[in-house]
C-alpha cells in the first residue's frame, strides 16, 4: 500500500511541476513574441525559424523558474491532499507526514538535477537562438579599444586596440588556463598583430610565458608567431560579448580567472557563477519551506495556494537581486551572496518543517 501511495503522491506532484515548469516559460515566450513579432517579420524570418528560436530559449527560461515550479507543485499537491483528508487518512494508518511526502522530496531532487543540466545547456541553446534569429550585432565603428574577448578552449584575448579598416591589433594578450605540465597555462603578449585572410593572425614582436607548474615560468621571445587557434576574423572580435548567463559553470570560472589577472572587478561574475548551482539546489530548500505552509491551504483553497506561491516566489527573486547587488559591490563574499536567499529560506523552512504535526 505504501508503494502505491508513493506513486500516487509523486504523480500528483509531478503533474503540477511539469505544467508549471513548462507553462511559465511558454507564457514568457508568448509575451516576448508579441513584443518582437514586427521586428522578426521586418528581418524576413520565417515562422519556422522564429518557432525554433523560442524552442532554443526554453532551457534558459526554465532554469530560473524551477524553484517556483517546485513550490507551486508542493503547495497545490499537498494542499489538495490535505483538503481531501488523504494526509489525515495516511496518518491514521501509521504513516507520518514526513514519510508521506518522501516522494515529493524525490521529485525536488530530480528538479535539482534537471536545473544543473539546464544551467550548462542554456548557454549552448542561447547561442543557437542568436544564430537562428541572426541578431549578432557588429560594432559599426572601425576601431575598438581596451576590451576582452572570451574565446573557445578557455582562452581569453585582451586587446588594446582593434582596427577593422586595416585589420590589425595593437597591444595583444592571449591567456589560457591549463591543468598541469601536460596541458600548461600560458600567456602570449604581442605588440602588434596582423590579420591574413584565410590564414588567421600573425603576432609580431612579443613573448610567450609558459607556466608548467607553480615553480616554473619559461619565457620565449619571438619576432613573429602564429597561434593556430587564434583564427577569429576581425569582425567577430567586435561581436557583443557573452553575458555571464551565456557561459557554462567552467567557462565562466576560466573567464573570471583571466579577468582577475587583468585586475578587473569580478565579484558580480562570481555571484553569477555560484547561482548556477545555488538556484537548482533551492528546489530542495523551497520544499522545506513550502510543505509545512501547504497543509494550511485548506483554509483558502486554490486562491490561497496561488497567493502563497506567488508571494514566496516574488520574495525569493527579490532576495536574489538584492544579494547579487550586495555581493557584486563586495560588501559580503560573492559565494555567500549567491547562497544567502537559499540559506534564509532553508532556516525558516527547517523551523516550519519541525513544527508540522506528523
Amino acid at each position: 500500500m505504501v508503494r502505491a501511495l508513493d506513486r500516487y503522491v509523486f504523480t500528483e506532484f509531478w503533474k503540477i511541476f511539469v505544467t508549471t515548469a513548462l507553462g511559465f516559460p511558454i507564457l514568457v515566450n508568448i509575451i516576448d513574441l508579441t513584443d518582437n513579432l514586427d521586428k522578426y517579420l521586418s528581418q524576413n524570418l520565417s515562422a519556422g525559424r522564429i518557432a525554433l528560436s523560442y524552442l532554443y530559449w526554453l532551457p534558459d527560461s526554465m532554469f530560473m523558474v524551477l524553484p517556483a515550479a517546485v513550490l507551486f507543485a508542493t503547495v497545490f499537491s499537498i494542499g489538495a491532499l490535505t483538503r481531501h483528508s488523504e494526509i489525515t487518512a495516511a496518518k491514521a494508518s501509521g504513516i507520518s507526514f514526513y514519510r508521506f511526502i518522501a516522494p515529493i522530496f524525490v521529485g525536488a531532487i530530480i528538479a535539482t538535477v534537471l536545473g544543473l543540466i539546464l544551467g550548462e545547456l542554456a548557454p549552448l541553446t542561447n547561442k543557437k537562438r542568436l544564430d537562428t534569429l541572426e541578431v549578432s550585432k557588429i560594432n559599426p565603428s572601425s576601431d575598438r579599444y581596451n576590451f576582452a574577448y572570451a574565446a573557445d578552449r578557455g582562452r581569453v584575448y585582451k586587446i588594446g586596440a582593434l582596427h577593422l579598416v586595416d585589420p590589425s591589433i595593437e597591444g595583444m594578450m592571449i591567456e589560457r588556463k591549463g591543468n598541469g605540465p601536460d596541458y600548461p597555462s600560458y600567456a602570449i603578449a604581442s605588440n602588434t598583430a596582423k590579420y591574413r585572410n584565410g590564414k588567421g593572425w600573425l603576432l609580431q614582436k612579443g613573448a610567450m610565458h609558459l607556466l608548467t607548474d607553480s615553480m616554473q615560468n619559461l619565457t620565449f621571445s619571438f619576432d613573429s608567431l602564429v597561434d593556430r587557434h587564434f583564427t577569429e576574423p576581425p569582425k567577430q572580435l567586435t561581436l557583443a560579448q557573452k553575458a555571464p548567463t551565456d557561459m557554462g559553470f567552467r567557462e565562466l570560472g576560466r573567464f573570471i580567472t583571466s579577468m582577475e589577472r587583468s585586475g578587473a572587478e569580478v565579484n558580480e561574475l562570481r555571484v553569477e557563477r555560484m547561482l548556477k548551482i545555488a538556484i537548482p539546489v533551492t528546489c530542495i530548500v523551497i520544499l522545506l519551506f513550502g510543505a509545512p505552509l501547504a497543509t494550511s491551504t485548506q483554509r483558502g483553497g486554490a486562491a490561497y495556494g496561488v497567493g502563497l506561491s506567488l508571494a514566496t516566489t516574488v520574495i525569493f527573486l527579490m532576495l536574489i537581486q538584492l544579494t547579487k547587488g550586495i555581493g557584486g559591490k563586495g560588501m559580503i563574499p560573492a559565494d555567500l551572496a549567491a547562497w544567502l536567499p537559499s540559506i534564509i529560506f532553508g532556516v525558516v523552512g527547517v523551523i516550519l518543517f519541525a513544527r508540522v504535526r506528523t
